[in-house]
């Protein structure tokens, strides 16, 4: 079993409900054990600006699929969410991202590992923070740093979650 992190993100479609079902459906899918989940961010959108707000969160998972049976698991999720790719970081009901699997660093056509710019973006690092500021993200830190290093002003947690 490997210990991966999960980054959740929605903004279509009662975004707090799809990331809370999205949880239920980890929860359920076989080869997936979770084992931690951060409380829900509300987020201003990165690039992209003419859009909701996010709501955002992470999972620490335990699993035996390989990182790319992962994605394929962490896609067909998003389909069943009626996930559409259309703009680049444009709006989404369910984006599921593989942050980090165990210490894999992994780049091909399908995935990268640690997720790109991760290590950028409040939205990924204060939920991963929620959880453990010591997760360390391969050729670039621990989180407590790189939050040093990021502006967080638009992220808002949300109470009682």
């Amino acid at each position: 079993m490997t210990v991966s992190f999960i980054a959740l993100g929605s903004n279509l479609a009662e975004p707090i409900g799809q990331i809370r079902t999205a949880f239920e459906q980890l929860h359920e899918w076989p080869g997936i054990v979770v084992q931690g989940c951060s409380s829900l961010y509300r987020t201003s959108p990165v690039g992209y600006c003419d859009q909701p707000d996010f709501i955002n969160a992470c999972a620490q998972i335990e699993t035996g699929l390989s990182p790319h049976d992962l994605l394929d698991a962490l896609q067909r999720i998003e389909q069943i969410h009626g996930r559409e790719r259309g703009i680049l970081n444009g709006p989404r009901t369910l984006d599921l991202d593989i942050l980090l699997y165990g210490d894999r660093i992994l780049a091909d056509e399908r995935l990268t590992i640690p997720h790109p710019r991760m290590h950028e973006r409040a939205f990924v690092l204060v939920p991963l923070a929620d959880m453990d500021m010591g997760i360390l993200i391969p050729g670039h830190g621990y989180v407590a740093q790189l939050l040093e290093k990021v502006d967080q002003s638009g992220v808002e947690r949300i109470k009682g979650t």
